[in-house]
């Protein structure tokens, strides 16, 4: 027969009540309800018990469990980024950014509290604030992985019914010229146009090109490694540098016995202050606005234009995929001759550029376009 009582047991804490129960006759086990310090307290979890008890059901405890309020997107956005340990520095970045989007719209909400009519309502913010609908497509998968973080199902940041991106048509890349890389390679000083003129011949990541190291440098190929690490796609490459390129990239580097393995091969050139500095350039010069990542564009386009199989170009750039090398890499350039290297090789030695930063440089590239 079902049956609950209290025991009085002294601890090291003092008299403790504690509650137990069967849900059947004396051949059934002995079940736990509840320790209290008075036995007012327990007398009344008693009570509980009985009833529940004589309803027929098991007196389930976690009825009782006091319920914790959900925490604010704020905050588990905040442990989500915490808890990536498996990308780098660059994701991170990418991942505050996007969220630095939603969370002065939703940071205060709890994360139960959310549907999906809240999620369309902040693409509707976003396209107000004018952001591009690529911003708003990452600022919801960010959005979306946090919840899905924090176990929230349905997610409402994946529900497409009621969330849709913004129509916008995509604008189609414009390769750079021969004519546009030389003007703004006119303008640059030597380590920028090593950067500039390494990207076009290669058709590297500029994120390659800002990680390499001395000691990726194996003199006797003329060729710098891309590691695994580094790679987009996780596989190491080596990339092969002209003769004119590598000759001036060696100059400038400390003699032998005075070179440090960590420090970058391309001394005081890093990704944003490259992209700086060519739209400076680009903007001195009077040409259209183009990226170091255009000039893997045209790298590509020039590449298949010489003949080369998409598995030979996808092997010399890093690029996984054939389909994407073709469809997306790949244009119908007007201008299809090559940079003029050693014209401008030859003038950046001989004289100074008029496009510098204000500060030294090593220091940040500063100042707006």
């Amino acid at each position: 027969m079902p049956s609950a009582w209290v025991k009085r047991r002294r601890g090291r804490t003092g008299v403790r009540y504690r509650v137990e129960f069967r849900v059947g006759g004396r051949e059934s086990s002995v079940r736990y309800a509840g320790s209290f310090r008075t036995m007012r307290d327990a007398a009344a979890r008693k009570a509980w018990v009985t009833g529940e008890l004589a309803a027929m059901r098991v007196p389930d405890l976690t009825l009782l469990a006091e319920q914790v309020p959900a925490p604010p997107l704020r905050e588990v956005a905040q442990r989500w980024q915490d808890s990536r340990v498996d990308v780098r520095e660059s994701t991170r970045i990418q991942h505050r950014t996007a969220l630095a989007r939603v969370l002065p719209i939703l940071g205060d909400r709890t994360i139960d509290s959310l549907a999906p009519a809240d999620v369309a309502a902040l693409v509707k913010e976003l396209v107000a604030q004018g952001k591009a609908r690529e911003s708003v497509r990452k600022s919801l998968t960010a959005l979306a992985m946090v919840l899905d973080f924090a176990g929230v199902a349905p997610n409402p940041a994946r529900d497409r019914v009621q969330v849709k991106l913004p129509l916008e048509e995509p604008d189609e890349l414009e390769t750079p010229s021969a004519d546009h890389v030389e003007a703004v390679g006119w303008l640059l000083p030597l380590p920028y146009l090593l950067g500039l003129l390494t990207l076009d011949a290669t058709g590297a990541r500029v994120g390659e090109l800002e990680a390499a190291r001395v000691s990726d440098l194996d003199e006797s190929r003329r060729a710098w490694l891309v590691r695994a690490a580094v790679s987009k796609t996780r596989r190491p490459r080596w990339v092969e540098l002209p003769d004119d390129l590598f000759a001036p990239l060696v100059e400038r580097l400390p003699a032998r016995e005075d070179r440090r393995p960590e420090d970058p091969l391309f001394a005081g050139v890093t990704a944003d202050r490259l992209r700086m500095a060519i739209g400076r350039a680009c903007r001195d010069a009077g040409v259209p606005h183009f990226s170091p990542h255009a000039l893997r564009h045209r790298r590509i386009s020039l590449l298949h234009r010489a003949g080369s199989s998409w598995a030979e170009v996808g092997e010399l750039v890093g690029q996984r995929s054939r389909l994407v090398t073709a469809d997306t890499y790949t244009h119908a350039m007007l201008d299809y001759r090559e940079v003029d290297r050693a014209k401008l090789l030859g003038r950046a030695r001989a004289v100074g550029s008029s496009v510098r930063s204000s500060a030294t440089e090593r220091a940040p590239f500063a100042g707006a376009f």
